[in-house]
């Protein structure tokens, strides 16, 4: 009896040991226990610290560390991320403004203050290295983004720092060879959706000086494209798969989407906290991924995205057909038929002439509003326009997509509706999200503003541009700060709304008003 207790002993110890020891079936640290429950204790203010911080070892080693760890007595969980984690964030802003400077002048001096790599290597980072210097947009990101960067460029060049715009370029290209597509930012946890694919944008702001640039990144543009073209056999009208929809009578747009329907690990507690409203299983998971395709749009969050009117959990991104998306791709199709044609590749530039005649009809098939005279975002799923108005109306006046009818069109609703005292208001919704009202946003300031003056809307341009940059002024003025984005409808106040406070820095803010400006000098020696 002894020697079967003992054995019957020995055996629960190997078992314990064994459940102890096995291995962890996570892929990522984002599937862990230990990830979920650092990130829903909250132990930061801001969920994607945790995120951005460097593990001393593998996540598997970490994991199986904490699960024998969290069940001895007085175990602290802010201790143990403390111990097991290194914050090797790239240095935060620090400086002092020098009230003896003009906004401009500043504005030059932040360059460098925002300029980082090119990276090292750092063990179990969730940073993506780049080869070149880069310019990130400041606060709480550190590392560099999509669209932002298109915006950060114009700025450079306007302050003649071509080279830092072309090896933001390059960075880009390097991302585009070797992970095959631009991820939304240089993080792992963004390898899942890429942003709005200002890629052939960049790549055309260069060739401004350099026509020859635009050949040099031809397979780099050609795997942007193709990774927005991806998709599997649709076989109906409105069928979807991946970022393509199929319209009625054939043909081809697109929409944001993002490849996974989980939580986003940077904002992961704010993910479930939503869902939580959601009880379908199903339907939360399409809700996750929702929200990550409104991240992918750069619009995170807007009611531009709500299913219902005022609720947050009704975002539908994947359901809709957006402008600004395929007014992008219509240049970036035209750009390559540009190149294919000059590469004397006639077949190439057939099918991209055929692709951007195409998008252009079906732009104005669907995308435009004939009741509200503007361009609106198209949902599928019910074969109708949304009804919201937003600035993303703006882009095909800045792509040549709108005949000059429907720019006039454009015209006297941008001026009527969404001109505030500050500049332009992103929506006519006041939903608290940042992507609303009363919140004005450099890059659509951009947008709108160089729409108008393709279209010969030189007085309209100058007036948006003359009130922005006097907010742009005024804030500077009262914080020593460039800011993220502007409350433009009362310029007592900040702007407020989404999930992380105001940022300052700001790479797209201090871009657009350095490129503003020069705009409005040239104008002024005419």
């Amino acid at each position: 009896m002894v020697l079967r207790n003992f054995l019957l002993l020995t055996l629960l110890f190997i078992a314990i040991g064994c459940k102890t020891e096995q291995p962890v079936k996570a892929k990522t640290l984002y599937e862990t226990q230990l990830f979920k429950d650092v990130q829903l204790a909250a132990i930061y203010e801001d969920s994607k610290t945790f995120v951005d911080l460097v593990p001393k070892a593998h996540f598997a080693v970490l994991e199986r560390k904490y699960l024998k760890e969290r069940q001895q007595e007085g175990f602290d969980l802010a201790t143990f991320v403390h111990t097991n984690f290194m914050d090797k964030s790239m240095t935060s802003l620090s400086f002092s403004t020098d009230t003896t400077k003009t906004m401009y002048e500043h504005i030059e001096l932040m360059w460098d203050k925002l300029t980082r790599g090119p990276d090292a290597s750092i063990p179990y980072s969730s940073r993506i290295p780049l080869p070149h210097k880069y310019v990130v947009p400041g606060g709480r990101f550190q590392e560099i983004y999509y669209w932002d960067s298109y915006f950060t460029m114009e700025g450079l060049l306007a302050a003649e720092r071509r080279d830092l715009a072309k090896n933001m370029v390059d960075n880009f290209a390097f991302l585009l060879d070797s992970i095959g597509f631009i991820p939304n930012g240089t993080r792992d946890y963004y390898r899942t959706r890429s942003q709005p694919p200002f890629f052939g944008v960049m790549v055309s702001a260069l060739a401004r000086e350099d026509e020859d640039v635009v050949l040099h990144y031809v397979p780099e543009l050609t795997k942007e494209y193709e990774f927005f073209m991806k998709h599997d056999s649709i076989d109906r009208p409105y069928g979807a798969s991946e970022h393509v929809v199929q319209m009625m009578g054939g043909g081809f747009l697109n929409r944001y989407w993002d490849a996974a329907d989980t939580p986003r690990p940077e904002a992961y507690k704010e993910d479930l906290h939503l869902a939580a409203e959601v009880a379908d299983s199903v339907l939360r998971k399409q809700l996750f991924r929702d929200l990550r395709s409104a991240a992918e749009s750069g619009w995170d969050f807007s009611s531009r995205w709500y299913g219902t009117p005022g609720e947050f959990s009704s975002t539908n991104t994947t359901s809709l057909i957006p402008v600004d998306l395929n007014c992008l791709l219509y240049h970036l199709e035209k750009l390559l038929a540009k190149a294919a044609e000059e590469q004397g590749d006639e077949e190439m530039a057939d099918r991209f002439r055929q692709s951007y005649v195409n998008r252009q009809a079906l732009i104005n098939e669907y995308l435009w509003n004939e009741e509200t005279k503007f361009y609106m975002d198209f949902d599928f799923t019910k074969a109708a326009s949304t009804e919201e108005m937003t600035l993303a109306g703006a882009f095909p006046l800045f792509f040549g997509v709108a005949s000059k009818e429907q720019a006039e069109n454009v015209k006297n609703v941008l001026m009527e509706k969404f001109l505030k005292e500050g500049g332009l208001v992103t929506t006519l919704v006041h939903s608290g999200q940042q992507w609303d009202a009363p919140n004005g946003w450099a890059p659509l300031q951009w947008i709108a503003v160089h729409g108008l003056l393709d279209y010969g809307y030189e007085e309209e341009a100058k007036e948006i541009m003359e009130r922005w940059l006097a907010l742009n002024e005024k804030v500077f003025k009262d914080t020593g700060k460039m800011m993220e984005k502007y409350n433009v409808e009362d310029l007592t106040l900040l702007s407020g709304g989404g999930e992380y406070e105001t940022q300052d820095g700001f790479g797209w803010t201090n871009g657009v008003a350095l490129g503003f400006k020069q705009l409005l000098d040239e104008m002024k020696d005419q």
